[in-house]
């Protein structure tokens, strides 16, 4: 591998005063969370995490068209966790399971695509409904509830987006990873779509035959490349994906290693949510060493599991996955993007040399 390519790993790109968008949707996730807390109901803490996930998007739009996007996201991921929550009130197969999300990723990257949201793509929805839907009925609270916790946790993200004006959040960022829907003929939305429909079905496929808990992490980790603008950039999203998260399994493991009490671990997930904001936009790698701890926080608090199993299947399933999402990319490019790539082999070639002499 290019020593450009590690370096990619550990660089942090420049700061965009990060700390704002990341303290607003921290507070997103904080303030749902901790209301569970006191009221001792942090089984419902799952649906409460993925209605706040909300405050994701948008991140750096003026205050009306944070508005509208946020307002257009929380439905999504409201309905995504309402998706999964009927798909565990009637015990559905994992293959149910996994061909709802596999659809859900499909249609839900086609709207974004349309919505002009950012991030682009459906990976919060294929992850809420795949973990929602794998809880079972004995797990999973009444849908009204679900839909209240959900939906509310959805509605403070998007008014804490209106307020947080006042502490001039940034509204004219970098945006790297969405579909060009402005000119895109809906051929071009379909094909985006279609893209995360063959990663997350390749991915829930492969995930089948290699481990027999949590598959849904195969299909988030094979859908989280597809959104990136090139060819080039989605391969490195993958690796970057595995390296990262594999990374966040053994912090993981070290949080679980110590005596925590619960609220101990709410806290955890609420400074890994700001953590990974913080550097999401800096480094791929870096962030994902605090989003693996927070989605493992997240599972433990409703479904607990032995320490080891959790981070063995998350390892399994994101590497499984990956290879799922980078095969899709590499195989589904258009005649651009082969021509592309086949002028950037010199280009690569060089750099492999270069960095051979400096070694």
């Amino acid at each position: 591998m290019p020593t450009s390519a590690l370096r990619s790993m550990v660089e942090l790109g420049p700061a965009r005063a990060d700390h704002l968008p990341a303290a607003r949707i921290a507070l997103s996730v904080a303030v749902p969370l901790l209301l569970l807390l006191a009221m001792d109901r942090l089984d419902l803490s799952m649906y409460a995490a993925f209605g706040a996930f909300t405050a994701v998007y948008a991140r750096q739009e003026p205050v009306w068209a944070r508005f509208r996007h946020q307002a257009l996201a929380g439905l999504l991921c409201t309905a995504s966790v309402l998706i999964g929550a009927v798909l565990s009130s009637i015990d559905a197969p994992v293959g149910w399971v996994l061909a709802v999300t596999t659809i859900v990723a499909a249609l839900g990257a086609v709207l974004a695509a349309v919505w002009l949201l950012k991030p682009a793509g459906s990976l919060f929805m294929v992850f809420a409904t795949g973990a929602v839907g794998s809880l079972g009925a004995s797990f999973v609270a009444p849908l009204p509830t679900v839909a209240l916790v959900a939906g509310g946790a959805a509605a403070f993200s998007v008014l804490l987006g209106l307020v947080w004006v006042v502490f001039g959040e940034g509204v004219t960022g970098h945006v790297s990873d969405v579909l060009p829907s402005h000119g895109a003929t809906t051929a071009q939305v379909w094909a985006h779509g279609g893209r995360f429909f063959l990663a997350a079905g390749l991915g829930g496929l492969l995930s089948l035959a290699v481990a027999d808990s949590h598959n849904y992490w195969s299909q988030v980790a094979a859908v989280a490349p597809i959104a990136a603008p090139t060819t080039a950039a989605r391969l490195q999203r993958g690796i970057h994906r595995v390296v990262g998260t594999l990374g966040g399994v053994a912090v993981t493991g070290f949080v679980l290693a110590l005596p925590l009490e619960t609220w101990h671990m709410v806290v955890v997930a609420i400074t890994c949510q700001f953590l990974a904001e913080l550097f999401i936009g800096r480094n791929y790698v870096v962030a994902l060493l605090f989003v693996t701890p927070l989605a493992l926080l997240m599972t433990q608090l409703v479904h607990p599991l032995p320490a080891a199993d959790l981070l063995q299947a998350r390892a399994v399933e994101t590497v499984v996955g990956a290879a799922a999402g980078l095969l899709v990319v590499y195989l589904w490019r258009n005649e651009k993007e082969r021509r592309a790539d086949t002028q950037a082999l010199p280009v690569l070639r060089r750099a492999m040399e270069s960095d051979a002499e400096e070694a």
